[in-house]
Order: C-alpha cells, then structure tokens, then sequence
C-alpha cells in the first residue's frame, strides 16, 4: 500500500514538472527578504542539475562573482544595500534540449520606524451636541517598507473614562486621523503606534483639555453691499462665538483685520466694514473663536468694488517742446486713489493771452498728450472726467524750457536702474517741486517720462530704463508754477556693447574735397550712447587715415586730398567699443585744372563764338578782312613801283584810264573774283578838298603837254586805296576810262584774265607811286559801281579815314 503511494507521488509530481516546468535551483538569503539599509548579507543558490551556475542582480541582470559553496551551491556577498534589489541564478545544461527554467528573489532594503512624535489634536465643533477631533503627528524618516499607524483614544467624562479606542490611519500619506466626540466629553488621552516588517515604535501619550483645543467651524459670508467707503456682509455660523474678526484688501495690498467683539446673538448677523476707498476691487474673509480654545478656519474669499467718487487730485500735467512748432502738453494716466473711479475722457482747454485763443477739447480715456502750434505762452488746463465728476484742474504754461541753468546733475547707473541725484537749487524762497524727465534720445516728444518730487528731495531713482538705450532729460526746479532752474543731463544707459552695425552714409567729391554725410543708426542697433563716428579713408597705396566725428555731428569734410583713388567706410562707437564697417565706396580725386587757364580757354571760345556769328553777315565779314589786312603792313606792296605807275610818269602829258564795263572775253574758266582789302593812309595834302561822293565828284580832265611843267600835282592828292583782285588773262590788257575828260575812283571788284606772277609784281611796284590818285572816300558807306577789272595787284591807300567813317 506505501509502495503503491509512493509510486502515485512520483507520477503526480513527474505531471506537475512536466506542466509548469522543470526548476533548476532553490535561492534565498541570510537576511531574509526584508533587510536593514546599509547592512549586508548573503545570497545562496542550490541547484538540482549538474551544469554551468551564474549568478546576477539588477536591472538589467548583471552577472555577479559568485563564489562556489560546493558542487551544488554556489553564493554572493551582499555589502551596504541602499535600495531595493532583485537576485536571482540559472543553469546552463549543453546537453539537454531546453534550458532549465531560472530561479529568482526580491529583497527589500528599509528602515524599523521611527518613534511618532508631535502629536496635534484639534476639537471642532459642529454644533452643540458633537464635535470632530483631528490629530495629526510626525512620523519621522521614511522607512520604505510602508508603515502601518494607529491612534489609540482613551476618553474622560467626568468621572467616567472610555477605551483606548483604535483608529486606523487609512489610504493617505499624510500622518493624521479623525474621529467624532460627543459634546460631553472633557479630557482625551492620545498615543501613536506604528510598524512595519523590520519592527514597530509607540509614542508618548499626550492628555488634551476639549475646551482648550476647541474651534468653531470657519464662517460663511454672503454678498457684500457696498458704497465708495462701506461694505455690509452677512456672516452665518453654526453656533455661537464671542469672537470674529473680518479681514479686506485691495488687489495687490496686505490684508486690514477688522474685529468684532460683540456677542452674537443669533446664527446670521450683518457686519460693516467701513474706512474703504472708492472705486477699489476688495476681498473680505472670515473667523470667528469662542472665549476659549482656537481660531476658526478663515472662510471663502468674497469680493466686490466700491462705488466711484469724482477724481480727488488734479492730474500730473507736463510740457515738453523740440522747437516753437513742436510742442506738446503731456498727462499721466493717475492711479486709482486719485481717478477714485474709471475716467471716461479728459478735458483740455488752450488759453493765450497773446492772440485771445480760448478753445476746449474733448478726448478719449487713452488720450495722454495734446500737440500745440504755435502757442509759446499758452496756459494749458486739463481735467479728467469719471462717472461721478471732474478733477481739480491741472494748468501749465508753456514756458518752462526758459529757466535758467544751474549745475549739472549726478547720474548713477547700476544693474537696470539709474540714479539722478541733483544739488537743492540755492533760491530765495526754495523750489517747492522738482521735475525729473527722461527719454530715449532724440525722442523727446514721442517717448517722454517724469516724475514729480517734492522740494526736500534730492535724488531720483529711475527703474523703467532700457538696456542698450540711450537717455537724456533734465531736472527742473519750480516754485509754485514758475521754473527756478533747469540741470541737463545726457548718456545715460545702463547695459551696453559695441555698435551692432555701421552707419549708412553719402559722399560728394568737390575738387579735392570730400564731403561725407551719414544718418543716425537705428536705435535697435547703436547697443548704447554713441562716443564718436569715425570715417576711414585708405588710398591705393593702403595707408588708412581716420577722421573722427563728435557723435552729435552728422556731416565731415576732408579736405586737401592728393589726386588718386580711395576707399571710404564709416564705423560707430559706444564706450564699449567700436562697432563694424559695413560698407566700402570708391572715391576719385583728379588733377584739377587750374582756374586761370579755364578761364582763358572760356574766353577765346566766347571769342570765337562771337566772331562766327559776326562772319555769318557779308558786310561785316568784309570789314572784318579789311582791318585784318591793316594790321598786317608788312605784306602791302608799294604802289609807286607798280608797272601802271611808271608808265604814267613816262607819258606825263596823257592819261589813259580804260574801263572795262565787260569783257567778254573773260573765259568760263575764269576765277571767281574776290574781296577787296582797303586800308586808308592820311591825306598828303590838306588843301584838297576830299569829295564825299565817289560817283558824283569827278576829277577835272587834265591836258599837259610835255614841253609844260605842271605847276600843279598831275593828280589831286586823294585817300590811297590798296585792292587785291585776280590777275588779269594779258599783261596788255588796260583800263581806260569811257571819258578821258573825267576822272573815275580807281576800284574794281574783280578783274580779268590772269597775270603772270612776275608782271603781278611789278604792276604793284608801278602803283606804289600812285598815292594821290583817287579822291578820299568811305568805300562801305556808298556801293562801288564799277564793272570792269583793275590792273593793279594790290591797292594802298590810308586807313585812318576808313576808322573815322566807319
């Protein structure tokens, strides 16, 4: 029968391997699964199969140096485990088919308990019948074993005592239990015990008086009534307390307690707070406590505003003005103490005592400035308006800028505020306010702040500054309404750097002058105050030259530059450094031609241009050629050795002057004729009577014979004409006169044929003796009538008559 069941154990447990897996080993620890932090320990494995044994721990499993016990056990050394740790071993079998399932144990590393200490109990009372009691303690360091706590009571009425009661912290991490009282109750006696695995600690016990841990329930508070200075509020609580303070305050201020001392007579009484201000957002809350015991919880915040009031104070008015058409009258938006309500508009009204100007404005809530034109004494009144009224009005004369200048103002800069501090005015009777404004600059008018101090104050501290801005302003002084002193003060800034870039310039090249113009820098871009401009040049040869700019200057000029090529840029500076060139231009310095030659060249083309249009006319042409002639005296021939003059010297006692009226045997070939050049010489003789008309006045016929002497010049003396004609075709060829009994003027404007050029010369030498042949006359004052050629080459005659007439 014992054989039978043995053999039916062994099958059952063969069935269970073969189902849930073969286990290759046992694991467990000298500690147990629950250990003490910072302790050690050992960990042991025992396997069932003969194969290769590992041990690891971790997560991931990391493979451990184990040490082999015996064949069949091996073990590891825990030292100082801190936290919670997983072990576990396998076995390594080549020759069976499956891998032996391995085997594994948890440890859990924690502390015993602390002792509980600190326990706080506090008595509510619901009503008059129960009340709650909740305590509290300190548990002391973590265990990380999760502890488990119970409070134990042990109640005391009279003479009877009830317990110990238990009362089981439940699901919370916070230390603390609850339990109901009845209202008889006077003592209870509390204690704390709490355990875990590794062990268990039980606190003192602690023995409370219910009426001295005593506190009614926390107030409820209806919807408060209010005025522009009272709030009423309804205050219900469930039972009767000696005690209730109401506390109130507006947003972003403290809390003001009010108490009230008064016994309450019923649950739901109304209470007044008063001493609030208009137009405010308050928060009221709650307590209340009996003669005894503790301060109830406060109760839910409620809220409400106060009603409006009309604004109390006139508003913080300024001026400012770039120039007598940039003017504006500035006003702050007040805070609410002083709008004592929402404004609905501002009033401004313009009075010059000047011009008789009376007008008023109207403006919206955002308005904050009004611009002036051309308004240099006007007073200025501004109010604001909120449901319930106006303001006071605030009256500024647009004068201010006028005080005079008194000392310079102190300027500290530190982290992200500036520091303006400033010498009391030395006046009789002391400023009464000071006026500190500042702004970006260069922009006065669109981004001026001020702050108003009294006259006791010395110094300012400006928060609202940007970094990498630049600040100017001014403290001004006043008694009453009038300016006492103005003190200036510029290049303020706090965070600072170099110039992000550089500014944007033109040049003009005027000779050998530069001039070179540039804009501000944007403000995004100067990282401060700027120091200086600098303009670099460099020449061809790479030699730089720096010209530096004040940084209120926005124009150099670089003078005396040698002829050749450039390069110009511009850089920015802050006390931080310099900033970088962005851009490069080329300049050209040419050689510069000298003013008195430019001035000479000017006048000959003036010169030429004034004679070419005078050689446009024909007449004047002429007279052009003839005075040009003139001046050249060199080039007349003499007349007196002329061919024709000698001939007349040889037949004294005839003369035979032939006209040609034509010539038809003038060839077609035959040159054009030309112009005539005269030049007129003085008379030789004054008692000759000169004829004014050429055509009209002949000479009389003179008939000498050669036996007489002439008594009287063959020819009256006349004005000498010198003619330059074409040759004539034949040396023979004369010219006679249609009379021999008249005397004609010896002109021609042409004549015929062609001479050789030896027979040319000597006709002119021939006339050169013919000085007082034709009468005087003004060739251009009358036309020459006369067709045929003449036989000289060249006629002289004086020119000085020809001046005088023309």
């Amino acid at each position: 029968m014992s054989q039978t069941w043995s053999i039916l154990t062994a099958i059952t447990l063969l069935a269970v391997q073969l189902c849930i897996g073969e286990k290759s080993c046992f694991i467990w620890s000298s500690a147990g699964p629950v250990v003490q932090r910072d302790t050690s320990f050992t960990v042991y494995c025992t396997f069932n199969f003969k194969c290769k044994k590992s041990m690891r721990s971790g997560q991931p499993p990391t493979l451990q140096r184990h040490i082999d016990l015996n064949s069949t056990t091996i073990y590891f050394n825990v030292v100082n485990i801190t936290t919670d740790r997983t072990y576990s071993c396998e076995c390594d079998t080549s020759k069976e088919p499956t891998k032996p399932d391995s085997c594994g144990m948890d440890i859990s590393a924690g502390y015993q308990p602390d002792r509980p200490k600190n326990i706080s109990c506090i008595y509510e009372v619901k009503n008059n019948e129960s009340g709650v009691v909740f305590c509290s303690w300190n548990r002391g360091r973590d265990t990380y074993l999760g502890n488990s706590s119970v409070l134990w009571v042990r109640t005391s009425s009279g003479n009877h005592t009830g317990g110990p009661h238990s009362f089981p912290r439940k699901g919370t991490d916070l230390p603390s239990v609850s339990f109901s009282v009845p209202s008889s109750v006077q003592l209870i006696s509390v204690w704390v015990q709490t355990q875990n695995k590794l062990g268990h600690a039980v606190s003192s016990i602690i023995n409370y008086t219910l009426s001295d841990i005593a506190m009614p329930s926390a107030p409820v508070l209806g919807k408060p009534k209010c005025s522009s200075r009272e709030c009423i509020i309804e205050v219900e609580q469930s039972v009767r307390t000696q005690h209730l303070e109401i506390q109130y305050k507006a947003a972003g201020q403290a809390w003001t307690s009010y108490r009230d001392q008064s016994v309450q007579t019923s649950a739901v009484q109304n209470r007044s707070i008063s001493s609030l201000k208009p137009y405010r957002f308050y928060y009221l809350r709650a307590r209340s406590k009996f003669s005894t015991g503790l301060w109830s919880l406060w109760s839910t915040n409620i809220s409400s505003w106060t009603q409006e009031e009309a604004p109390a104070k006139q508003l913080d008015v300024w001026f400012a003005a770039s120039d007598l058409k940039s003017q504006r009258v500035y006003w702050k938006e007040e805070n609410v103490s002083i709008s004592r309500g929402k404004i609905t508009e501002y009033k401004v009204r313009v009075y010059s005592p000047d011009s008789g100007l009376n007008s008023i404005t109207n403006f919206s809530s955002d308005a904050r400035n009004y611009s002036l034109s051309n308004c240099a004494n006007c007073e200025v009144t501004v109010w604001a308006r909120n449901s319930k009224g106006l303001s006071p009005p605030a009256t500024i004369t647009a004068r201010h800028t006028k005080a005079q200048a008194s000392q310079d103002a102190q300027v500290t800069a530190g982290g992200h505020n500036v520091t303006i501090s400033w010498r009391k005015a030395e006046t009789t009777p002391p400023p009464t306010v000071y006026v500190v404004e500042w702004y970006p600059e260069g922009h006065k008018l669109e981004e001026l702040r001020w702050v108003r101090l009294e006259g006791n104050d010395n110094h300012v501290v400006i928060t609202d500054i940007k970094p990498y801005e630049c600040y100017e302003g001014a403290v001004y002084a006043f008694y009453n309404e009038n300016p006492v002193s103005r003190t200036m003060f510029a290049g303020v800034t706090t965070v600072m750097s170099a110039p992000t870039a550089a500014p944007s310039f033109e040049e003009k090249v005027e000779g050998h002058t530069v001039r070179v113009t540039w804009s501000e820098l944007p403000r995004s871009q100067r990282g401060g105050c700027i120091t200086n401009y600098t303009i670099y040049l460099e020449n061809d040869s790479g030699n730089q030259e720096p010209y530096s700019a004040p940084a209120s200057e926005r124009m150099y000029v670089i003078k005396d530059l040698s002829p050749g090529v450039y390069s110009l840029w511009m850089t920015a500076s802050t006390a931080k450094g310099e900033g970088p060139a962005d851009q490069k231009l080329k300049i050209f310095i040419q050689e510069e031609t000298p003013l008195f030659l430019l001035l000479v060249f000017v006048f000959i083309l003036l010169i030429a241009l004034v004679v070419l249009c005078l050689c446009q006319s024909s007449s004047v042409k002429q007279k052009f050629l003839v005075s040009f002639k003139c001046l050249m005296l060199d080039d007349v021939p003499d007349p007196r050795n002329s061919k024709w003059a000698k001939e007349c010297t040889q037949e004294k006692g005839k003369m035979n002057l032939q006209l040609q009226l034509s010539n038809t045997s003038i060839t077609e070939e035959e040159e054009e004729p030309i112009l005539v050049d005269v030049e007129e010489l003085p008379k030789q003789n004054s008692d000759v009577s000169k004829p004014t008309n050429v055509s009209s006045q002949l000479l009389p016929q003179i008939s000498l014979s050669p036996k007489t002497e002439p008594t009287t010049p063959l020819y009256p003396l006349t004005t000498y004409i010198k003619s330059f004609s074409h040759d004539s075709d034949s040396s023979d060829h004369t010219q006679t006169s249609l009379d021999t009994n008249t005397t004609v003027d010896y002109i021609s404007s042409h004549r015929m044929g062609s001479m050789e050029e030896g027979e040319d010369q000597e006709e002119e030498e021939e006339f050169a003796e013919m000085l007082g042949f034709f009468p005087t006359h003004n060739v251009f004052t009358e036309p020459l009538s006369f067709g045929g050629k003449l036989t000289l080459d060249a006629v002289k005659i004086d020119c000085s008559g020809f001046f005088q007439n023309s």
